[in-house]
């Protein structure tokens, strides 16, 4: 079961440091955009991953082609993707050993839920960090 209660949303992104954002834009009109800074300025290191941008860069990070690329420990893996789609980027969250996963507003896909909270992963769906931090009064995460 997806987390739901203000309470473990709360103590995931409090115990959560960096963060990849697969759908990642460098288009400011996307919303990806907008939530990739304001998650920079609440203090999380964010890696940006987006097969067509690969090489470029967003809010000043190296965006990658895919999470394997990374070698960094990541927490949580941000989705921008379809439904449809969003089962592939849980799959490589799964193999990369993230802690969570996060299916942003309208990315709602139960079967790629189920296989993340079996393989061990704590999952949000259909909500978005960048509205969740303030509603919640989180505080700037440090290092």
């Amino acid at each position: 079961m997806p987390l739901t209660r203000d309470e473990d949303i709360a103590e995931l992104l409090a115990s959560t440091r960096t963060i990849a954002l697969v759908g990642a834009s460098d288009r400011p009109d996307r919303p990806s955009y907008g939530v990739m800074k304001y998650l920079q300025d609440h203090g999380y290191r964010v890696f940006p991953v987006n097969p067509q941008i690969t090489g470029e860069h967003v809010h000043g990070e190296y965006v990658w082609r895919e999470l394997a690329q990374i070698g960094e420990p990541i927490d949580m893996v941000d989705i921008f993707r379809r439904p449809i789609a969003a089962g592939e980027a849980v799959d490589e969250a799964i193999a990369s050993g993230a802690k969570s996963v996060w299916l942003q507003i309208g990315v709602i896909n139960h079967e790629a839920a189920a296989r993340a909270e079996a393989a061990g992963l704590k999952v949000v769906m259909d909500r978005c960090p960048k509205i969740e931090i303030p509603r919640l009064r989180l505080p700037r995460i440090s290092p």
